[in-house]
């Protein structure tokens, strides 16, 4: 009987898996922060300090919100499982 043949993860979604993935999500909420923080003034640069935080997360907590869009999983551990 033949096995089923496993499903490829997409090319972004084994990237943003990958330590250069987190690298990069990890710097991209720590500019957002910096941006949000120095140089927008008043609330909107809250919001974007804010948001910046999403990524900065994703990063230290190996998550990928954009994953599971492109069929991959949730977890970077569960993303690099299936590559």
């Amino acid at each position: 009987m033949a096995q089923p043949s496993a499903r490829r993860v997409h090319p972004f979604a084994r990237f943003m898996a990958s330590g250069a993935g987190r690298l990069l999500r990890l710097v991209a909420g720590v500019v957002l922060i910096l941006i949000g923080l120095l140089l927008v003034k008043g609330t909107w640069g809250w919001v974007i300090a804010v948001i910046g935080l999403v990524p900065l997360a994703a990063g230290v907590f190996d998550f990928c919100l954009l994953g599971p869009l492109f069929g991959a999983g949730f977890w970077g551990r569960d993303i690099r499982s299936r590559t």
